[in-house]
């Protein structure tokens, strides 16, 4: 279960992991498993650990005051799922992060993930070029909100996360869009033509 991890770093970095570093990481992440609706992180708690996705789909979302779910990520294989926000400031998360289908993942807590940073040369180059990454995605994908007509951001996610349209259905995929499953039933219609 760790190889994955082990891999993925190692694709992310600039230089190998040693043996001695793949022990440490091998210690700071243990194995979990959720069930298919099963929670990794409440509304309402800290959030004090980072999961690595090594099989399964996770979804992240905030439920607004009518009971309305707002997708705000998807996750899949190779993700990491997390509340920056709360884990950074210690403040209790507004979102839901659990599992869409049994998955299997590599946890680890916030302290320890920054124990790595600090030890683990490749851990820290790897969770940079997350960084910066998913503040790249995050500005495209407001961008593309504020910008982008609803066919054209059902484009975009369709071009870039193909494996996600698979994965999960169509009302989680239109909430992620911030559209209307009706409106997304339509889109896929007239693309389909």
């Amino acid at each position: 279960m760790h190889q994955n991890l082990l891999a993925y770093i190692n694709q992310h970095a600039a230089s190998p992991l040693t043996n001695d570093e793949e022990a440490l990481i091998v210690a700071a992440f243990r194995p979990k498993k959720l069930r298919k609706k099963q929670y990794f992180l409440e509304e309402g708690y800290v959030c004090k650990y980072v999961g690595f996705i090594v099989k399964g789909a996770m979804r992240q979302y905030s439920v607004d005051d009518k009971g309305v779910e707002h997708i705000v990520h998807l996750y899949i294989e190779n993700y990491w799922a997390s509340d920056r926000e709360s884990a950074v400031m210690l403040t209790p998360t507004r979102y839901n992060i659990d599992a869409w289908e049994d998955t299997e993942l590599l946890v680890a807590t916030v302290a320890d993930m920054l124990d790595l940073i600090e030890k683990v040369p490749s851990f820290g180059q790897m969770t940079r070029l997350m960084d910066q990454r998913s503040f790249i995605v995050s500005q495209r994908r407001l961008n593309s909100t504020i910008s982008n007509s609803a066919e054209k951001r059902y484009e975009e996610f369709a071009d870039n996360h193909p494996q996600f349209i698979q994965r999960f259905p169509q009302h989680l995929i239109a909430s992620f869009l911030g559209i209307t499953k009706e409106t997304l039933s339509r889109i896929r219609k007239q693309a389909s033509k």
